[in-house]
């Protein structure tokens, strides 16, 4: 693509309702725009300290996260979920584990740039809209199969160790950025975190450019 379209990075993972949610605020920004806007994702691993050395998930493992804060998440998804119109299955995913889906969609990212829009979204739709397991290789096959992905690549890409590692390193980036949670959304050096509405979106992106524009500091 050109220099001229702008290009929001993306920072998510899968398993994060409000992840969803962001992007369906996002779709309707969209939609709403007369110019392209490039999507640049950006993998993040929620369950990171709850990893063990093989990469499985201890779910076990405390990361003070308690029965009140599930509740009051389900609440904000709930809010949400009517806000944006969002179709969804179950307001949480907690033994989900979004790594072979991030690994698969960055793998398809740097193969297939062109079909990764369709495959981020299948991945959604499999665990929000259908309530199925994104962890499970035959499910990732059924996305790649919906996605025009050859689907014996993605099989090959979730049981690559090189790519497993590529895939920490950019866990390691987002964190040595400073990317505490998700979604985050970046232009430029405007960030905005969370589900924010459509209206944030396009003040994100806008205003910077208004600002570039008239030669406004930031």
């Amino acid at each position: 693509m050109s220099d001229s379209v702008d290009r929001l990075q993306l920072y998510a993972d899968y398993v994060c309702p409000f992840c969803y949610l962001g992007t369906r605020s996002l779709e309707r920004y969209r939609e709403t725009r007369e110019d392209p806007l490039e999507i640049d994702w950006r993998p993040f691993d929620l369950r990171s300290g709850k990893r063990n050395a093989d990469g499985s998930i201890d779910h076990d493992a405390d990361d003070g996260k308690d029965d009140h804060y599930f509740e009051q998440a389900k609440q904000n998804v709930r809010r949400l979920q009517e806000e944006y119109d969002a179709e969804m299955a179950q307001e949480l995913a907690i033994e989900v584990d979004s790594l072979p889906a991030q690994q698969a969609s960055w793998y398809v990212k740097r193969e297939y740039p062109d079909r990764w829009a369709a495959f981020d979204e299948e991945i959604y739709t499999a665990l929000w809209r259908d309530g199925r397991d994104i962890g499970d290789g035959d499910v990732l096959a059924d996305i790649a199969e919906t996605a025009g992905v050859p689907v014996d690549e993605i099989r090959s890409a979730i049981d690559d160790d090189g790519l497993r590692a590529e895939l920490e390193g950019e866990f390691a980036a987002a964190q040595q950025r400073g990317i505490s949670g998700v979604p985050t959304f970046i232009y430029e050096d405007h960030v905005a975190r969370g589900a924010v509405p459509p209206a944030q979106l396009e003040r994100l992106l806008e205003g910077a450019n208004d600002g570039a524009r008239t030669g406004m500091g930031r």
